[in-house]
């Protein structure tokens, strides 16, 4: 009789669960701006919600359209929002409450131009600096993708620190860091946007430039990375919400992860595997009070899941 009751109460729960969240809960959409740090974590959420029976989609999208995204309902979530650094430019999102802040999920970043080391060596350390010397750079600070360098096409379009007449070369991650490697081999002069976490940290020797508290904030572009959802989220989605909040990263977890896909060639679900096999205490946090989509305890399905 009491095998019976317990069965009826858990099957009640379940379908309490499944009632509470909206059907359209099953699948998560994010935004991912091909960003290595926003590839790993997005896609470690990925795996343990597969495990959890949720299905993660994951769109490329321009940081703006991200933004607009998750405002017209077309993205669930998004883990990249960096501060200060979107804080100008996407001010209108957060105080009309077109997007909704979840948990700020990583901090101890940086975000802000960066030299080679033996640049810094020969003199430059700041912004200002960088005018003393325009032969040296060609004139060019290399950004990522088109959308996210606004801070510094702010700053040359203002004739700040003397860049009035410079160019902002706005490609990719993958290209910015192509064009830093051929200028550390050749020993070049070059200036470039520069963040933590990343391997770039651990694959060169790279000095952050101060003075641009302006274009990114003070204390060298000091940062903390927060997840965004589409409003009315946490309400529709009760359960995924829970877990958002509490998917939190560290810089050295990040770093490590990064370089086994930018140096070590892994794919991004098997360097998130990994991560998550060698941190299992990682599974604890994010999954405390967490169920599977079918209303069962997370933490033991994922665990088991993730064994196979």
């Amino acid at each position: 009789m009491k095998r019976l009751i317990a069965a009826a109460v858990a099957a009640t729960l379940s379908s309490f669960h499944a009632s509470a969240e909206d059907a359209s809960c099953a699948r998560v959409r994010s935004a991912d701006m091909g960003w290595t740090d926003i590839v790993l974590t997005t896609t470690t959420a990925g795996l343990v919600l597969k495990a959890m029976g949720y299905e993660m989609s994951n769109t490329l999208l321009g940081l703006n359209v991200a933004y607009e995204s998750l405002k017209t309902g077309q993205i669930d979530i998004f883990l990249g929002n960096w501060r200060p650094a979107q804080d100008i430019e996407f001010k209108a999102y957060f105080d009309k409450n077109w997007v909704d802040v979840v948990t700020t999920n990583l901090e101890g970043a940086k975000y802000t131009l960066a030299v080679p080391t033996y640049v810094a060596d020969a003199g430059v350390r700041s912004f200002d600096d960088l005018a003393r010397f325009p032969d040296r750079f060609y004139k060019k600070i290399y950004g990522i993708e088109p959308g996210t360098n606004q801070p510094l096409l702010d700053m040359v379009a203002a004739g700040r620190h003397g860049l009035k007449d410079w160019e902002i070369v706005e490609s990719s991650e993958q290209g910015m860091l192509a064009q830093v490697r051929r200028s550390i081999e050749r020993k070049e002069w070059v200036v470039f946007l520069g963040w933590q976490p990343h391997p770039m940290n651990l694959d060169y020797d790279i000095t952050y430039l101060a003075g641009g508290d302006q274009e990114f904030g003070p204390n060298f572009g000091g940062s903390t990375v927060r997840t965004l959802s589409r409003p009315g989220y946490a309400a529709a989605c009760p359960n995924l919400a829970r877990f958002f909040r509490n998917l939190t990263f560290d810089v050295a977890y990040e770093n490590r992860g990064m370089k086994m896909i930018v140096d070590d060639g892994m794919e991004a679900p098997a360097a998130a595997l990994a991560l998550l096999k060698a941190h299992p205490e990682k599974l604890e946090a994010w999954l405390d009070g967490v169920t599977t989509h079918d209303g069962q305890p997370a933490l033991p399905a994922v665990r088991a899941a993730l064994a196979q």
